[in-house]
């Protein structure tokens, strides 16, 4: 039996959605037992099989529509004619998805950055933290940088992290906290210009009009700046580092949740 727990385990930790596809009830002559399981990521690509041939497509497809339809569903299937077979048995499947969450692409993993990942520890959130010097060995996973398990760490480039990564304006959000306003501001035009469902910087209202206006000098439109929210956060009053994470996460789960 192959080990499906460990490339599940392998696929959350790569932040991949994937459908988890069990046989729950066979009756009849059905081509694999009760129990028997198949992963199926957003990609398509499968891991396992549940009996191979037109059932399994028709599986594939079903599961693939669940990563927008939402809970989990138990679906039966005759292996007949709609099926391409004639076992003459009958299989429910159970689909249930993981990794479906909104996601948050927080560039910096500075003071602000860590203590936001631990605020949105066990939300729905899954947290992509990309910074340049989590590849420091000093300062990386086990250095100065301290995020917590489940955070997705990249040390590749902004630019590199932005050109590979997915996009989605219903559950992408963004958190722009670098160490460098010359940084924020480059990635910011280019964020800007992909589907989001939330855009926020960190920094002061005086730095967001300087932003805005060397943005406009590039022809961005006034409709694009205004998918940036900054100062981000809710206005606590507070400014120290835990308390502005504390003030971005309910942000987030407000938007998330659509109060």
């Amino acid at each position: 039996m192959w080990n499906w727990v460990t490339k599940l385990d392998e696929l959350k930790r790569q932040g991949h959605p994937v459908a988890i596809a069990t046989i729950t009830r066979c009756s009849g002559s059905t081509p694999r037992e009760v129990g028997t399981k198949m992963l199926v990521c957003g990609s398509g690509e499968i891991f396992g099989t549940i009996g191979g041939g037109q059932l399994e497509q028709l599986v594939i497809k079903d599961a693939l529509s669940c990563f927008s339809d939402g809970p989990a569903k138990v679906i039966n299937y005759p292996l007949a004619a709609k099926a391409g077979q004639c076992c003459g048995g009958t299989v429910d499947v159970m689909i249930e998805t993981i990794n479906t969450g909104p996601r948050l692409y927080l560039f910096g993993a500075g003071h602000v950055g860590q203590a936001l990942c631990s605020m949105l520890k066990d939300t729905p959130f899954i947290v992509s933290a990309i910074d340049e010097r989590l590849g420091d060995e000093r300062l990386g996973p086990g250095g100065a940088i301290s995020l917590p398990d489940g955070v997705m760490n990249y040390s590749e480039t902004w630019e590199d992290f932005i050109e590979d990564a997915t996009w989605n304006e219903q559950n992408t959000y963004v958190a722009v906290m670098t160490h460098r306003h010359d940084l924020d501001q480059k990635i910011i035009a280019k964020v800007i210009k992909k589907p989001t469902r939330y855009i926020g910087l960190i920094g002061s209202k005086p730095k967001w009009e300087k932003f805005k206006q060397r943005l406009l000098l590039r022809n961005f439109t006034p409709d694009e700046l205004a998918k940036v929210r900054c100062p981000i956060g809710l206005d606590t009053g507070g400014k120290a580092p835990q308390e502005v994470a504390i003030s971005v996460a309910a942000e987030l789960l407000k938007t998330h949740y659509g109060k």
